[in-house]
């Protein structure tokens, strides 16, 4: 089972004094982070958020006729991608061939790696997953002639090796991989089917690196990529070069995932069409990055609510040197900051169990290996050494790879259940 593993005074934040533990039966401790039960920093994931994701997204790509792979990259957490699984997803997404054997052990049978595949011992990886798995299919993506030549020269030097899944990709100048031109798509499409080595069942694209969160621009940019991906769709379908029964079709990050909803929806083809969306931070969202993003999906969609939040970290007021400014036991290594500083959410006054919202002015100015710079005013109440303070993110992704494990907790704060991340 996906659940079943110990967690023990080796996993960071997990209380030194306490047994070993089966992540199953954490539960049945009665911790509570109110409680002081858990060292801090912890980063935490609300059960309610998680539910309320899981089914919100899957929705939403069932109403629009899409099928869901999520992007296992964001938590690689063996027990979310099973919740995704089980919520309907359709198959997984990975970067890389590692993150793509974990999510295969995880019980998925349909993987995307929207990457490319390039070395040897990453396509001999590949040939061993599909050996061990036979109702496993795996596509992967290939953007050059460079690359194609590389997987032809692996495929001869093995034996009776039948040709690798592949999906053709199409990118934007001046930014990320993917063919440039349709010209270019177009004869890389050509020789992918005419080479023994691969089996090209589709098109790729990533729309994220578009998007500004401004809806005007966003959609401008994203429609023209959209644009040109389907036009690729449809010259590559005239000339019989897609193998399979079916088309795949697939983009969406976690930012303007609406926006290629018409790429995934092409119609006209002559076989049909399989609309894969990608989205992968929607399973905890964040209170930044995110949050901003999903409010203009919202307002393009009519939507009156859509994500919310479930990734915390919490902290520990440890010193209060100097009017303004507090520390907290929380730093680079625990939170991510890749995008912008972590956001004050919440705070327990110590001795306490009332959470309130944090304070609006306070924030966190800069961050030290294991130290955050709370800022606030010195003319209002300031935090005490040994108050929590919750600290929301902004993008999820450069959080999880901190943590070897988190609880999973209630609305009330107890210790409920946990999670492993295999980074």
């Amino acid at each position: 089972m996906t659940d079943d593993f110990i967690i023990d005074h080796r996993c960071k934040s997990y209380p030194p004094a306490a047994e070993p533990c089966r992540a199953a039966d954490i539960g049945g401790k009665g911790w509570s982070l109110l409680a002081g039960d858990l060292p801090f920093p912890l980063a935490v994931l609300r059960r309610s958020a998680l539910e309320h994701n899981l089914a919100w997204m899957q929705d939403y790509a069932t109403r629009r006729g899409v099928a869901l792979a999520p992007h296992g990259k964001t938590t690689m957490s063996p027990q979310l991608f099973a919740r995704q699984l089980q919520a309907g997803a359709w198959g997984l997404t990975f970067a890389t061939v590692f993150q793509a054997a974990a999510g295969v052990q995880a019980g998925a049978r349909r993987v995307i790696i929207a990457n490319q595949v390039v070395c040897d011992a990453d396509l001999d990886g590949l040939a061993m997953l599909l050996g061990r798995h036979a109702d496993l299919r795996i596509w992967f993506l290939v953007d050059s002639l460079a690359q194609l030549s590389l997987i032809e020269q692996w495929s001869r030097r093995q034996i009776a090796a039948p040709p690798l899944d592949v999906l053709l990709e199409m990118g934007v100048p001046g930014q990320r991989t993917g063919c440039r031109t349709l010209e270019e798509a177009v004869a890389l499409a050509q020789a992918m089917a005419s080479s023994p080595a691969v089996r090209m069942g589709g098109i790729e694209c990533y729309e994220g690196g578009l998007a500004r969160c401004e809806s005007e621009h966003d959609s401008r940019e994203v429609t023209a990529l959209v644009r040109r991906v389907s036009e690729a769709a449809k010259v590559c379908d005239r000339q019989a070069l897609f193998a399979g029964e079916e088309i795949l079709l697939t983009a969406g990050g976690s930012a303007v995932f609406d926006l290629v909803m018409p790429l995934l929806r092409t119609q006209g083809l002559s076989k049909p069409v399989r609309g894969v969306l990608r989205s992968g931070c929607y399973v905890t969202h964040d209170h930044g990055n995110y949050a901003r993003f999903l409010k203009q999906v919202e307002k393009r969609e009519g939507l009156q609510s859509s994500l919310q939040p479930a990734l915390e970290v919490w902290s520990l007021v440890q010193s209060v040197p100097e009017p303004g400014l507090a520390l907290l036991t929380c730093g680079r290594r625990d939170i991510s900051y890749d995008i912008e500083m972590p956001i004050p959410v919440r705070h327990v006054k110590r001795g306490t169990r009332a959470v309130a919202n944090s304070p609006a002015g306070w924030t966190i100015s800069a961050l030290n290996d294991q130290h955050a710079y709370l800022r606030f005013d010195p003319a209002t109440a300031a935090p005490q050494v040994g108050d929590t303070v919750a600290l929301g993110i902004s993008h999820p992704c450069t959080t999880f790879d901190k943590w070897r494990w988190m609880p999973v907790v209630e609305d009330d704060w107890t210790v409920s259940g946990a999670i492993r991340t295999c980074f």
